[in-house]
């Protein structure tokens, strides 16, 4: 009986023991598996996102099309209409369009509007590097702006970031061998639209939460409702800036590889959207925010050699130097808020 009861006892322990090694191997897993999505879903941002701006550049430049507004345009209605059909079969929820919430984001899709045209009639004059320094100058008017908006006190490590971001922006603009003052007039009013439309988008949030049904908007339904309230904005301003006459002459819009290249473009800044809220809950904002200022350099690098900008050892050190700015600013950020 004393032997059995051994037995038993030392079963007992091997049980043990075996659910332990089980548990640590399940445990294994998924930190295995949650390390590999959280890998998946960042490279999927940085790709979609750098993709985004080279073929955006590339229509602009490398075909030559001179009707931002109609590209802008375009790729909204796209959005919309892969966001709509998702939603009617179930895979995404959004919020119904009501006229209390379209009144309540009004202001913030005029923002949107101006910001996303602006960016298009920069990208056509300016090459891609110089075009990710000069949006440094956006985290600049967004800290004054949440100064006396918000009453938010930075520290002293986000202003000297700002100050270094401010510095090579300057030394980008002297030193760049391609300057043309009507991109750098826009880029810099896309810079003051961008940080506006960041911190109107803060103050309407709170409200526009409160008028829909649910109580919430998601990412999936700010997407919805500012790609859906561009439409007839868009198509006013290209009343506005004449871009039927161009649309109806310019021969581009017979080559079907153009009609295909233009659809990539509105699909990647859905997946921009997609890709970094994915990002986002693997990660946390911490992850995120860095990720997005290294994003940059490999983003700029490919720039230069797809588009063939000539460069100057000055003006790459300072576009270098920006960049860097960038990845400080995100690493002050982020020990500002811890």
């Amino acid at each position: 009986m004393k032997s059995l009861d051994k037995d038993d006892e030392t079963d007992l322990e091997k049980g043990k023991f075996l659910e332990k090694d089980r548990e640590k191997t399940t445990r294994s897993h998924r930190a295995i598996a949650a390390h590999n999505k959280a890998l998946l879903s960042g490279l999927a941002y940085c790709i979609s996102s750098c993709c985004m701006i080279l073929v955006n550049k590339y229509v602009l430049s490398g075909y030559g099309f001179n009707a931002g507004i109609s590209l802008m345009l375009y790729q909204n209605f796209v959005s919309v209409v892969v966001v709509s059909v998702l939603s009617f079969f179930g895979v995404i929820s959004t919020e119904p369009l009501t006229w209390r919430l379209i009144k309540v984001w009004l202001p913030v899709n005029v923002i949107f509007v101006g910001m996303l045209i602006t960016s298009m009639f920069s990208l056509k004059y300016i090459n891609v590097a110089m075009v990710t320094v000069l949006k440094n100058v956006t985290n600049v008017i967004t800290a004054i702006g949440e100064m006396y908006l918000f009453n938010k006190h930075h520290d002293n490590r986000v202003w000297a970031a700002l100050f270094l971001m401010i510095i090579s922006a300057i030394s980008g603009g002297i030193t760049d061998l391609s300057f043309h003052a009507v991109g750098y007039t826009w880029q810099i009013i896309n810079c003051f639209l961008t940080a506006s439309y960041s911190l109107t988008l803060r103050r309407v949030m709170d409200t526009a939460k409160q008028v829909t049904k649910s109580g919430d908007l998601n990412e999936f339904s700010m997407v919805l409702l500012n790609n859906t309230l561009s439409i007839p904005l868009g198509v006013l301003l290209i009343l506005i800036f004449n871009e039927v006459d161009y649309l109806s002459k310019t021969p581009l819009l017979r080559l079907p590889i153009f009609w295909l290249i233009m659809t990539l473009s509105g699909l990647l800044g859905l997946a921009i959207s997609f890709t970094s809220m994915w990002f986002l809950h693997q990660t946390g904002a911490t992850t995120y925010s860095l990720v997005g200022s290294l994003n940059k350099i490999p983003l700029s690098v490919a720039g230069i050699l797809l588009f063939h900008v000539p460069t100057s050892l000055e003006n790459s050190a300072s576009i270098f130097f920006g960049l860097l700015a960038g990845v400080f600013f995100a690493r002050a950020k982020m020990r500002e808020r811890s």
